[in-house]
C-alpha cells in the first residue's frame, strides 16, 4: 500500500463552501462561519475523490520529519506572516472585494523575518525562486525543533535525537481495533508529516495527561483510515458524524491518488468540535516500549522512560494513561 499523508499546504474542502454572517463556533471573535454547500468542489472531483482513501483528521499541530545537521529531525510548523503594513493592505484588498484584480506581494519587504533555519513547505507556489503566500497571506513553512528550545518544549518531549526515535501513536499492526504507543525510529518517518497531540496542544480535545503529568504523542497523517464511510453526500456525511461511533472525530481527510489532500471539518457541516467522547478515546491502547536495545538509559523524567515503566500494559482509553514521574 502506498504511503499516505504529507500536509504541505492548506487543504481544500470536499464541498463548495459559502460564508454566512454568523459568529463562528470554531474561532473565537470570528464574526462569520464557513459552511459546506451540497455541491462537491471542482478540486475534489479533479483529484478523483471517489477513489481516494478517507482517513481521520486529527486535532493537534502539524509537524514534519526531514534531515537537519545530517540526521532525521522533527520540524515544527511556522508560517511566515506579513508585517503590519502589508497585512493592513491585504485586508483592505479582501474587504474591497476586488476579486477581478490580483493582490501583489513583495515577498522581500512584506513579511516578518523568520529564523535562518526556516524552510518553506514543499508544495507552495514559487515565483522567481521566492515562496509565495497562500490565500490567507501566509507562507507555510517549518523550523527544526532544537532540544532546549522552550518554545517547542512539547514537540521536544516526543523525540530523542541521541537515539533518533519518536513517540508514535498508531493502530496495532495485528489488531486494527487496538491502538499502540511505541518508539519509532525517526528514519522510518522521514519526509512524512505528523500531528502532535496532547495536554498542551490545541486545548487538548482528547483529554491526554494533566497539567501535573503532561502527555504528548505523534500521529502520522493518514494513520487512521476510515473503513465504512457513507456516500459523498452532504446529508449522509452529516448523519454519519452525528450518529456513528466512528464519526466522533474532528473531520475527514481524503488522500487522493495524485497526492492531493481534501478535507471536511465538523464545523463545515455546522457541527461542534471538540466533543465529550471521541472515537480515538473509545479504543483500547497498549504500550510497546521496548528500549532494551539502547546501550544506556534515557533521562528518567522523559516520556520514553516513563512509558518504559508501563511497557506491555493495556489501557481502556488514552485518557486513562497517567505517567507519574515520582
Amino acid at each position: 500500500m502506498r504511503r499516505l499523508g504529507s500536509v504541505q499546504r492548506k487543504m481544500p474542502c470536499v464541498f463548495v463552501t459559502e460564508v454566512k454572517e454568523e459568529p463562528s463556533t470554531k474561532r473565537e471573535h470570528q464574526p462569520f462561519k464557513v459552511l459546506a454547500t451540497e455541491t462537491l468542489s471542482h478540486k475534489a472531483l479533479d483529484a478523483d475523490i471517489y477513489s481516494a482513501i478517507p482517513t481521520e483528521k486529527v486535532d493537534g499541530t502539524c509537524c514534519y520529519i526531514t534531515t537537519y545537521k545530517g540526521q532525521p529531525y522533527l520540524w515544527a510548523r511556522l508560517d511566515r506572516k506579513p508585517n503590519k503594513l502589508a497585512e493592513k493592505r491585504f485586508k483592505n484588498f479582501l474587504h474591497s472585494k476586488q476579486n477581478s484584480k490580483e493582490f501583489f506581494w513583495n515577498v522581500e519587504e512584506d513579511f516578518k523575518p523568520v529564523p535562518e533555519c526556516w524552510i518553506p513547505a514543499k508544495e507552495i507556489e514559487q515565483l522567481n525562486g521566492n515562496p509565495m503566500p497562500d490565500e490567507n497571506g501566509h507562507i507555510p513553512g517549518w523550523v527544526p525543533v532544537e532540544k532546549n528550545n522552550k518554545q517547542y518544549c512539547w514537540h521536544s518531549s516526543v523525540v530523542n535525537y541521541e537515539f533518533e526515535v519518536a513517540l508514535v501513536l498508531k493502530h496495532h499492526p495485528d489488531d486494527p481495533g487496538l491502538l499502540e504507543i511505541s518508539a519509532v525510529p525517526l528514519s522510518d518517518l522521514l519526509e512524512q508529516t505528523l500531528e502532535l497531540i496532547g495536554t498542551n496542544i490545541n486545548g487538548n480535545p482528547y483529554g491526554l495527561g494533566s497539567k501535573k503529568h503532561p502527555l504528548h504523542l505523534l500521529i502520522p497523517h493518514g494513520a487512521f483510515q476510515i473503513r465504512n464511510l457513507p456516500s459523498l453526500k452532504h446529508n449522509d456525511l452529516l448523519s454519519w458524524f452525528e450518529g456513528c461511533r466512528e464519526g466522533k472525530i474532528e473531520g475527514i481527510v481524503w488522500h487522493c491518488n495524485d497526492g492531493c489532500l481534501i478535507k471536511v471539518h465538523r464545523h463545515h457541516l455546522g457541527l461542534c468540535w471538540p466533543i465529550p467522547e471521541t472515537y480515538m478515546n473509545s479504543k483500547p491502547v497498549i504500550i510497546n516500549m521496548n528500549l532494551n536495545k539502547y546501550d544506556h538509559g534515557f533521562d528518567t523524567k522523559c516520556l520514553f522512560s516513563l512509558f518504559s515503566k508501563i511497557d506491555n500494559q493495556k489501557f481502556g482509553r488514552l485518557k486513562d494513561i497517567i505517567l507519574d514521574i515520582n
